[in-house]
């Protein structure tokens, strides 16, 4: 129920107090100059009262973005697949640009406004002589927060909407998948074991995580999270577990990925169940560093790690695999993302069929 209570002061100025009540929560009350404005007001309120969303609405005012960043990634940037660190990275920037925010001020408008911020900084990696970060990072940085947004609405009740949700996305340029020739492949394997010699470490770890990637099709995440219990030997096996598309997926080994592994346990760290890890076992080493350093020396240009894995399928593709062959090795979890692929197997398509047609017509032709 609610009601108004008209009160005036001795010099004759008159303000409507209007309150609001409903059984299971506190009573609201709020007071303007005219009674339109409390009418207005009740109708907004007490049918979120009703519907319990007051309470987030309050929620907001009392928690800043800040706060709910470090809850974020305290609670729940851990359980994330893979990008942590680019995730952290992100959210920190947002953090530090509109962090003293309370979340009942992030509108649309303020988003907006931050994002062209974001548009007009200098990025810190520079590419193809642009100085500014490109469309699809920007988009990135939008995402990462319109995620952290969502948790607010639907797990933290500290919004009644996502806001992000109305901020314009930039347009992006679709990328031609990249891959590899095998001159690159063989200058970039090279490069590998060169910078291991330059770098003193002689465990020829860079080259066995590409190698892998390149016989494999993995994701860097993938890689980068193996353990040694999830290689198995005996049948020539790599389990990749716990994947981003929250699946276990197992790839057969190759001879050479097989014979480097088996050199490279014999000198194993110990202090780790983890391949790729420091020397005191606590942490992963970044091998995107190392590769990026490898790239330079190889000189390969417009290359992502990721892009191995496109080269891995397009070559599977040009060398007869089918879609499903690409889709069972990559993970692919969708036909539909292997279809990319589909132009580089025709001419597997267009060879079998017309071996298939001249087998089933030979006795029509001969007549």
């Amino acid at each position: 129920m609610h009601d108004i209570q008209k009160r005036q002061k001795k010099n004759g100025e008159v303000s409507y107090t209007a309150r609001i009540r409903v059984k299971g929560y506190p009573t609201m009350t709020a007071t303007f100059k005219k009674k339109q404005q409390a009418q207005v007001w009740i109708q907004e309120n007490e049918s979120k009262m009703k519907l319990g969303r007051h309470i987030q609405t309050s929620e907001a005012k009392k928690h800043t973005l800040s706060e709910l960043i470090d809850r974020y990634i305290e609670n729940e940037l851990p359980k994330r697949k893979s990008d942590i660190n680019k995730f952290k990275m992100q959210l920190n920037w947002w953090k530090n640009r509109i962090g003293s925010y309370y979340l009942s001020r992030l509108t649309p408008a303020v988003l907006t406004e931050t994002k062209e911020l974001l548009e007009k900084e200098r990025s810190s990696k520079p590419q193809k002589g642009r100085t500014t970060r490109t469309p699809a990072t920007v988009n990135r940085y939008l995402s990462t927060l319109s995620i952290v947004l969502s948790y607010a609405c639907n797990e933290y009740g500290w919004l009644d909407e996502n806001p992000m949700h109305k901020v314009r996305k930039n347009k992006e340029v679709a990328n031609k998948d990249r891959y590899l020739t095998p001159d690159e492949i063989e200058r970039l394997l090279h490069a590998c074991k060169n910078y291991e010699l330059k770098t003193e470490n002689y465990n020829n770890e860079m080259y066995i995580f590409v190698l892998i990637a390149l016989s494999t099709g993995a994701r860097y995440s993938e890689i980068h999270n193996l353990k040694w219990k999830d290689i198995d030997f005996e049948h020539k096996q790599f389990y990749f577990l716990n994947t981003k598309n929250k699946e276990n997926r197992g790839v057969p080994m190759t001879d050479n990925v097989y014979h480097e592994l088996k050199q490279f346990q014999k000198i194993r760290n110990i202090k780790s169940d983890y391949l790729w890890t420091t020397k005191d076992g606590k942490k992963l080493i970044d091998m995107r560093v190392r590769f990026y350093k490898v790239l330079e020396i190889s000189d390969i240009k417009n290359c992502r790690f990721h892009d191995l894995r496109h080269t891995v399928a397009s070559h599977i593709a040009m060398n007869g695999g089918s879609l499903l062959d690409i889709a069972q090795i990559t993970g692919h979890k969708t036909m539909q993302m292997v279809k990319r692929y589909s132009h580089l197997t025709q001419k597997h398509t267009a060879e079998l069929l017309q071996s298939t047609t001249d087998i089933m017509l030979k006795r029509t032709n001969k007549e």
